[in-house]
């Protein structure tokens, strides 16, 4: 009986500590900001991410009698169910009627109009860590239009899944995009508001105006923590595999290679009809809620199966893994229909792709962006919130 007592002590001890040190978001923190919201008209920049435990951030707003103005919502919509790159229409929320204003849409920015009635905007999504994720160049828009309208801006931040590494080169200014803004690598280990602090810092805002910010960091996070996503970011990453793979896997996005748009595994897999006899894995890209329209659509690809690599893997020894991008360029047979135009602007620089057809070997490209990488570490040191 003594025995059982004890085990049972432990296991409590164990527990309460498990719960001491879990990590919170900014949104979590109620306490820490809901002063500042208190008797003013509120603008939130907010998507299908924005979850306080299972609760939706505009339901605990309203419940503590905050007047939501206005719903600003990123790529992928207010509910994070419409396909990359699709044009999403202004709306209204049928369950609140609040006004939903896309920034993914006629504009990516929120003009004077969409602000004039906000005392103070919010802004609380869900990034994964790649320059290349669109929430990112969002928050970059929307720092630029507050500044111009003396708004001042509420960052919730939130924990970056592949926070614990950096790699890949440093976008090139002649390749900025909405996929690539800022001059960081393709993962850049920062949190939303560290880079908001640094998008501020660097002065990188049209004209070098300055957006007043105010982030209530996330609690007992640290760059080493493996922080699993409640809720899938977007449509087409619907697990931590596919989170992890994404540094790796996205530049197919800029191929002629399907990634597994339109199949239940995206981002875990890729192939094409041309690999027939190379590869034995097949899949069928279709027409799903969130890839209407998926590269290949309804034909055979073959290809490469990568639902079962370890993610110890992935997370022990991080890095873009460039083994597969290399292979299945070698195996494709029409290599000037490989790439298209996209290809360098995922990269951020035309350097890679040459490298690639002049034959260079994955750690020949790894060190085309190692001095880049280190410059960009003692860089961001001055913007970091956490350890």
């Amino acid at each position: 009986m003594r025995f059982r007592k004890s085990i049972v002590l432990l296991l409590l001890l164990i527990f309460s500590r498990s719960q001491a040190t879990e990590c919170l978001t900014g949104a979590a923190q109620v306490d820490k900001y809901i002063s500042l919201l208190q008797g003013k008209r509120v603008g939130l920049t907010a998507n299908h991410t924005s979850l306080v435990g299972d609760e939706h951030l505009v339901d605990v707003l309203l419940a503590q009698d905050i007047k939501i103005a206005c719903i600003y919502s990123p790529e992928h919509g207010f509910r994070g169910t419409a396909d990359a790159g699709a044009h999403i229409a202004s709306d209204k929320d049928p369950i609140t009627g609040i006004p939903i204003v896309s920034l993914y849409g006629r504009n990516k920015k929120p003009t004077a109009e969409h602000l004039r009635n906000i005392d103070i905007m919010i802004f609380d999504m869900q990034d994964v860590g790649l320059r290349f994720f669109t929430y990112l160049s969002t928050l970059h828009y929307l720092m630029e239009a507050c500044a111009e309208q003396d708004i001042p801006l509420l960052i919730l931040d939130r924990p970056n899944p592949n926070g614990f590494y950096v790699d890949g080169p440093v976008l090139e200014p002649q390749h900025r995009s909405f996929v690539g803004m800022h001059p960081i690598p393709v993962v850049h280990g920062m949190t939303l508001g560290e880079l908001a602090q640094m998008i501020n810092g660097e002065q990188w805002l049209n004209n070098g105006i300055q957006c007043e910010i105010t982030v209530i960091p996330c609690k007992h996070y640290t760059r080493q923590t493996l922080y699993r996503l409640p809720i899938r970011p977007s449509p087409n990453l619907p697990n931590m595999q596919a989170v992890y793979l994404y540094a790796s896997l996205c530049f197919f996005e800029g191929t002629a290679i399907s990634l597994g748009r339109g199949t239940e595994f995206p981002f875990q897999v890729f192939g094409h009809p041309d690999y027939k006899g190379i590869y034995s894995f097949t899949f069928t890209p279709k027409s799903v809620q969130g890839a209407s329209n998926p590269p290949l659509k309804d034909k055979l690809c073959y290809g490469v199966d990568l639902r079962n690599y370890p993610e110890s893997k992935l997370t022990s020894n991080p890095h873009i893994r460039l083994e597969w991008l290399l292979d299945a360029y070698n195996n494709f047979k029409n290599k000037g229909q490989f790439f298209t135009t996209f290809f360098a602007t995922l990269w951020g620089t035309t350097r890679i792709q040459k490298m690639i057809e002049q034959g260079a070997n994955e750690q020949q490209i790894r060190d085309s962006w190692q001095a880049d990488v280190e410059q960009f570490l003692i860089l961001r040191k001055k913007y970091l919130l956490y350890e």
